[in-house]
């Protein structure tokens, strides 16, 4: 929810990150205590600012005078802390915004995730934030941190520890816990930060809006997102767009990777786009770096700073590995391969470069330097000369014992090279926690394992350049039923331009049925309240002749009438029989927290026996149709795969982004529409729309 009174980011990155005064409403002067803690590390951390512990009930907190509630203090604060149990914060809350202070984190549980009276609350604090000027972090918030501007702001343990490196990332987290994991071991790693934030619940402030604040920092290079949810993602999409235009890389760990789908709703597409796809698909068209390994999301920032969003486009990445140790190497290569990414060997002319400075390998998958790479020389004039050639997109340089054994000599030569114009990261084999440090210190991108390794690289690859949210319209919505009969989802069709299959529309009594086309046809129950014809008995196939058209209409008559006795069957729509090269589905939804997205998959009967899908936000543009298809493995069957005829891919293409404008049409106002099968024919014929199910959207 965006407060009508909010400030601008940089007035708001001042009252939430550096403020000049900050109020700890319940500060305890006990060190154990998680109330004793924001004050203790505030004064360790060397703040600068004023601060009002207030506690009514002591006149000092860690020998720090203490106040007895806010409207005492000679000043108003500009954060405040709020330690208070969760029967209290409302009170505090309000008292914060009667006072004026701008910006107020609140630590306690229990409302949003509270039950009934949970809620009640969170509604009293999001009435506070609507009326006031106060702007509300969390609750379940543990603070927030500047490195920059010395605020240690947290009830965090892990802050107690002394010397934590600053640096230039960002870090805004559902799970404040988390801050304190990636801090510790940010330290083991020599990886320092700008700052760190614990969103809590979002009542108020949201991760998007919070990073957003942070974008015109030059301190603040890149950012880390850990995310439970993609709850307000419109703020969250603004912010990546605008992260991208300054380029600053974020990357993110989402929780929620399992195969439970969501809500099947009206269609398949509900199915297989389920949660976690739908997560893939948004973070990968905001440019932000999805990874699937918690240690990555540390490790990834300098290899994204390395390769711009969208840096291969119309082609798989082609990855080099160069190494001192081929098991290790190996590993690399079959985390990558597991990605999708194939390691590629070096063409003729770069093994002959090789050989002219006495390197001598064979024509492998992976550039094996053996023991002889250990010899900084050598790794260092291999690399120079793989780096030179343009073949590569990105190079591994994969090390062996040696990086723990000799770390200064072992890394030199990958730190001296990293500056070239192809891209190179680093994966150490052993524990070799040293060597890592001296690389991180140099901003080399490197990584502690192959996992890691070749999910960084996927994840930065992935990327595709960010568009805008959609803007607000005002949607002119339909009369009549939430779910269009299948006649009536064809006149949709026709409106954006989807071809669909010639269709006739006859009543059940009809005394004479004269049809537009040809026997053999399909009947099929025309019915706004029936989504699965088959499931019914709605559907006939390979009708010969009238007298079988009307077997074929008492059939799905009767059918209907014993499995759904309270639906009337009043008609049917018969359609030629059609057949092509291919099947596929192509869906559409408006998803609850990413808004319209765009679904391909394997259609027909495949649908349920293959999870082949690609996902976009809608509406996509024309060459986001045609990555679409390509990503489909189906796709390579309708490319005349082992002498087959091609497929029309463009009119599929075509037809992809007819059913995304969905997400822009000012009439219908769908929530999800569903075309399975979309008949393939051959180049140039075109596709066919065969079935349709359609549901607009009524909520108010």
């Amino acid at each position: 929810m965006q407060n009508k009174a909010s400030p601008d980011p940089a007035s708001l990155y001042r009252a939430l990150l550096a403020p000049r005064s900050i109020a700890i409403i319940g500060a305890s002067g006990d060190r154990t205590k998680v109330a004793g803690r924001p004050l203790q590390y505030l004064l360790q951390g060397g703040y600068e600012g004023r601060i009002y512990p207030i506690n009514p009930r002591h006149e000092r907190v860690s020998g720090e005078r203490a106040w007895p509630s806010l409207s005492s203090l000679p000043e108003v604060p500009e954060h405040a802390f709020i330690l208070s149990p969760t029967h209290d914060v409302i009170s505090a809350v309000t008292e914060c915004a009667a006072r004026g202070v701008r910006v107020a984190t609140i630590l306690a549980t229990g409302f949003s995730e509270g039950g009934p009276e949970g809620q009640r609350r969170a509604g009293q604090l999001r009435d506070v934030a609507r009326t006031s000027g106060l702007r509300i972090l969390g609750p379940s918030s543990i603070g927030v941190v500047s490195f920059l501007d010395r605020v240690v702001l947290t009830a965090n343990a892990a802050f107690a520890e002394p010397d934590l490196p600053a640096g230039g990332t960002f870090v805004a987290s559902h799970s404040g816990s988390i801050l304190g994991a990636l801090v510790s071991r940010g330290k083991a790693r020599s990886i320092g930060f700008a700052g760190l934030v614990s969103v809590g619940n979002e009542i108020d402030l949201t991760l998007g809006e919070i990073c957003a604040a942070t974008l015109d920092n030059p301190a603040v290079t890149g950012y880390l997102l850990f995310l439970e949810s993609l709850r307000h993602a419109e703020d969250l999409r603004s912010f990546a767009v605008e992260a991208a235009r300054r380029k600053k890389p974020v990357v993110a760990y989402k929780l929620g990777r399992s195969e439970q789908a969501a809500e099947l709703a009206l269609s398949h597409t509900g199915a297989l786009a389920g949660e976690d796809d739908i997560a893939a698909a948004f973070l990968a068209d905001c440019g932000i770096a999805r990874v699937n390994n918690f240690e990555t999301l540390i490790e990834a920032l300098p290899l994204l700073n390395r390769i711009p969003i969208g840096a291969v486009q119309k082609r798989a990445p082609r990855v080099g590995v160069l190494t001192t140790t081929g098991g290790g190497a190996a590993m690399v290569v079959d985390g990558l391969a597991l990605r999708g990414i194939d390691v590629v060997k070096p063409s003729e002319d770069t093994l002959k470069q090789l050989t002219k400075v006495g390197i001598n390998v064979g024509h492998e998958r992976i550039v094996d330097l053996t023991m002889a790479g250990t010899r900084p020389d050598v790794m260092k004039a291999a690399l120079d000369t793989v780096l030179s050639e343009s073949e590569f997109d990105l190079v591994v340089a994969v090390t062996g014992s040696s990086a723990r054994l000799q770390p200064e000599l072992a890394v030199k030569p990958v730190i001296a090279s990293a500056a070239a114009g192809t891209a190179l990261v680093s994966f150490l084999v052993p524990d070799a926690p040293e060597a890592l440090a001296m690389l991180a210190r140099a901003g080399v991108p490197s990584f502690r394992t192959p996992e890691g390794c070749a999910d960084a690289v996927a994840a930065a690859f992935a990327r595709r350049e960010p568009k805008g949210a959609l803007a607000h319209r005002r949607v002119f919505k339909r009369a009549g039923p939430a779910q269009l009969n299948e006649w009536d989802a064809y006149k949709l069709f026709e409106k954006i331009g989807l071809p669909h299959v010639t269709s006739a529309v006859i009543p059940v009594n009809a005394a004479l049925v004269d049809l537009p086309f040809a026997y053999p046809v399909a009947v099929k129950l025309l019915s706004d309240t029936i989504a699965h014809k088959t499931d019914v008995g709605g559907v006939v196939l390979g009708v010969q002749d009238e007298k079988a058209l009307r077997d074929a209409i008492a059939s799905i008559v009767r059918e209907v009438g014993t499995k759904r006795p309270e639906s009337s069957v009043t008609q049917v729509i018969v359609q030629p029989m059609t057949s092509g090269l291919g099947e596929i589905l192509l869906g559409y939804r408006k998803d609850a927290d990413v808004g319209p997205i765009v679904l391909l998959a394997a259609g027909g009967i495949f649908t349920e026996i293959y999870r082949d899908r690609s996902i976009r936000l809608a509406p996509v543009s024309l060459e986001a149709a045609r990555e679409m298809i390509a990503e489909l493995a189906i796709s390579r069957v309708l490319n005349g795969y082992r002498g087959r005829p091609a497929g029309d891919l463009e009119a599929l293409a075509n037809a992809i982004v007819a059913l995304s404008h969905l997400a822009v049409d000012e009439e219908y106002n769908v929530l999800d529409a569903e075309i399975n099968p979309l008949i393939v024919r051959r180049d140039g014929e075109g596709v066919l729309a065969l079935d349709a199910l359609v549901r607009l959207d009524r909520s108010s």
